[in-house]
């Protein structure tokens, strides 16, 4: 057991993209400031969210695994977490969507809102007791019909690919946090407050909350991006 866990996990999570931002085929360094702004603007709601179900009791974090430092009842890791996890999130997609065509993806975003908004309302009626479903659910809901029906943006099917991509590094990272390999989790969750229905040692709402945080801070991201574009040019 180490103070440096949950540090070292946001380390080697970040560190590869971070310096492969530089690289003159990608310049991804250029928008850092696009990037930065994006996060934060998500982080504020999940991060009130955070402390919030902390507060609750519906998750918990062992400090033994943590530098020490605690904000608002949550470890210094995980403030750090909402830039460092989206950051290479959003540095893949920029990776991906540079280099390889996926235009034809677009097809497959009334698909996806529709049978993801399904899923989630049903998950609502039928568990609304279970509070970390119910708000990750509704967050999805909310999130995809602002994207499809109001912002009207056609990326959706890209980034449901992308994100199915990142899974490959959700399961390493997620898993650490909650327990894989560790004598003992560093989140746990009250088992009343979630459906129970594990991948490993990870609920399933996690990848569903990720999922939903990556569209917002893609979201975003695209916007001032787009904006630096334009006064660069």
């Amino acid at each position: 057991m180490t103070a440096f866990t949950y540090s070292l996990v946001l380390f080697f999570t970040v560190s590869i993209c971070f310096v492969a931002s530089f690289d003159r085929r990608l310049l991804f360094s250029r928008y850092f400031g696009a990037f930065i702004k994006a996060a934060i603007i998500v982080a504020i709601p999940f991060i009130i969210w955070d402390i919030w179900f902390t507060a609750r009791g519906v998750w918990w974090f062992d400090t033994n695994y943590t530098l020490g430092l605690v904000i608002s009842g949550l470890p210094l890791e995980e403030w750090l977490f909402f830039i460092f996890i989206p950051f290479s999130c959003i540095f893949t997609y920029y990776c991906i969507d540079k280099f390889f065509e996926l235009k034809w993806l677009t097809g497959f975003n009334n698909l996806i809102v529709f049978v993801a908004v399904i899923i989630c309302s049903l998950v609502v009626l039928l568990h609304h007791d279970k509070i970390y479903t119910l708000v990750t659910a509704l967050a999805t809901i909310t999130t995809l019909i602002y994207l499809h029906f109001i912002a009207k943006t056609p990326w959706i099917g890209k980034a449901s690919l992308v994100f199915t991509l990142l899974m490959l590094g959700f399961f390493p990272v997620n898993g650490v946090l909650t327990g894989t390999g560790l004598e003992s989790p560093i989140v746990n969750y009250n088992p009343g407050d979630f459906l129970g229905i594990r991948m490993g040692t990870i609920p399933v709402e996690d990848a569903v909350y990720g999922y939903t945080q990556f569209l917002l801070v893609l979201y975003f991201f695209k916007k001032f991006k787009f904006k630096q574009d334009e006064n660069d040019t």
